[in-house]
C-alpha cells in the first residue's frame, strides 16, 4: 500500500453506496461509455459528476443525456443500470462559460464552447433542448453529502482553481484550499491530473488502476482527491480516469478506450480545432 494512504483506522460509512466519481467528460462518447460500463460491472450504485460534461468533444448531447439520467438527486437510469441512489452533478468552468461567456478561454476552447452552444440548440425536439438548458442552469459549483465535499476545481474556488501536483510545495495555496473544505475529504477534477493531496503535504500520484486504498484518519489529516478526466486525460496517459468511493476507501480506475474514434468525431466537425482531437492520443 502506498505510504500516503496509511493512517489510523476510522469507522466505515456502512450506508454509503459504492459511488463512481467522474469529471471532465468533455463530450467524449467512447470514453464515457467505457467508464460507465466498467462502473456497472463493479456494482456502482451512485454516480457523481464533478462538471465539464461538455466542451472540447464532439458529442455533448450524448454526455448530457446520460448525466441527466444518472447524476441527479432522483436518477432515472436505463434498465441496465438497475436502481441507483441519489447522485449529483456540479458546475464546471465549461458549463459556466456556456451559460455566460468564454472570453477568458483560449481560442481553441472558446471555439468548442461556441460550437457546443449551437449543437445543444440543434436538437429537433425543442423540449429536449429546453431540458438541457434547464439542467445546466441549475448546476451548483460545489456540494457536501455529509461524508465528502465535491467541487470541480478546488474547495477555495470550486469552478476555476486548478489543483496540480506542483501545488504541494505552495504552503500558502495548500493552507487556503484546505481551510475552505466543508468535509474531511474533497473530490475535485478540472486539472485532468489524478492525485491525492494530504493536508500534511504528502502527495500520491496513481499510475494505473489502483486500490481500494484506505484514506486513513481523515478527520485528523484532511485529503483532496483529484479524480482525473474521463474525456481528456492530461497526465501523459491517454487512458480515461475515474474514481470509486465507498465512504472510506478509494480506487483509481484507468481504462483504455477508443480514443481514435473520439478524435475522428472531433475532426468531422469543421468548427472544432484538430488540436482537440490530436491531444487525445497522447494524453496531454
Amino acid at each position: 500500500m502506498p505510504a500516503p494512504f496509511r493512517g489510523r483506522p476510522r469507522g466505515l460509512h456502512v450506508n454509503y453506496p459504492l459511488t463512481a466519481i467522474l469529471s471532465d467528460l468533455h463530450g467524449n462518447r467512447p470514453a464515457l461509455e467505457t467508464a460507465l460500463a466498467d462502473a456497472r460491472a463493479r456494482g456502482v450504485k451512485r454516480y457523481v459528476c464533478l462538471g465539464d460534461v461538455i466542451g472540447y468533444g464532439a458529442t455533448p448531447r450524448h454526455s448530457l443525456a446520460l448525466v441527466m439520467k444518472l447524476c441527479v438527486p432522483e436518477p432515472n437510469p436505463p434498465a441496465e443500470y438497475g436502481p441507483l441512489e441519489p447522485g449529483l452533478c456540479l458546475l464546471g468552468n465549461h458549463e459556466f462559460a456556456l451559460l455566460n461567456t468564454a472570453e477568458d478561454f483560449n481560442p481553441k476552447a472558446r471555439a468548442a464552447i461556441e460550437w457546443t452552444r449551437e449543437e445543444l440548440n440543434a436538437d429537433e425536439d425543442k423540449e429536449v433542448t429546453y431540458a438541457y438548458w434547464d439542467f445546466l442552469s441549475e448546476l451548483e459549483p460545489s456540494a457536501d453529502d455529509g461524508v465528502a465535499m465535491f467541487a470541480h476545481g478546488s474547495p477555495r474556488d470550486p469552478v476555476r482553481e486548478y489543483m496540480l501536483p506542483r501545488d504541494i510545495a505552495d504552503d500558502v495555496k495548500m493552507k487556503a484550499v484546505f481551510q475552505c473544505m466543508t468535509a474531511p475529504i474533497c473530490f475535485v477534477g478540472h486539472s485532468h491530473v489524478p492525485a491525492v493531496y494530504y493536508e500534511d503535504r504528502r502527495i500520491y500520484q496513481p499510475k494505473g488502476t489502483e486500490g481500494p486504498y484506505d484514506l486513513g484518519d481523515t478527520p485528523s489529516v484532511r485529503v483532496i482527491i483529484n479524480v482525473g478526466s474521463v474525456g481528456q486525460p492530461r497526465d501523459g496517459d491517454n487512458r480515461l480516469s475515474y474514481v470509486l468511493f465507498d465512504g472510506r476507501h478509494v480506487t483509481f480506475v484507468r481504462l483504455d478506450y477508443d480514443h481514435a474514434e473520439a478524435a475522428a468525431a472531433i475532426r468531422n466537425v469543421d468548427a472544432l480545432p484538430d488540436h482537440l482531437a490530436d491531444r487525445l492520443a497522447i494524453g496531454r
